[in-house]
């Protein structure tokens, strides 16, 4: 069974949403519901899988050293999809950590791209697929 959902808190819940109501589309998922304390997304297309909520923060500073959420990582459907989220967010000036490319360092086939999203959470897309 899939993760049920995931809660993220953001500095900026209307600049926050913005940034994810653009990238949401991309990754493959839909708006569920926004109001003035929180708005979440669930995968489009009546797919099963994990929701994503956004909560305001009591404070700033999101780091992905400490203790916390690492990343979020969103499954492609093609090699072409992860490039087209990698252009989206190079033409935002995304800090990009490793454009799309084959690490063979996780098992195969493993397509990604990485780069520093909305209050510096790092974002993945990854394709499981061979070219």
């Amino acid at each position: 069974m899939p993760l049920g959902h995931l809660g993220v808190n953001v500095s900026d819940l209307v600049a926050a949403r913005a940034y994810y109501d653009e990238l949401m589309p991309l990754v493959g998922y839909a708006p569920l519901l926004s109001d003035d304390t929180q708005f979440a997304y669930l995968p489009a297309g009546g797919k099963i899988g994990t929701y994503l909520f956004f909560y305001p923060a009591a404070e700033p500073g999101y780091s992905r050293s400490r203790a916390g959420l690492q990343h979020l990582a969103f499954m492609m459907r093609s090699r072409a999809a992860v490039d087209d989220v990698h252009a989206w967010a190079v033409e935002r000036g995304a800090e990009i950590l490793h454009p799309p490319r084959e690490f063979p360092e996780y098992p195969p086939p493993y397509y990604a791209t990485f780069w520093t999203g909305y209050d510096g959470l790092m974002l993945e897309a990854v394709c499981h697929k061979p070219a």
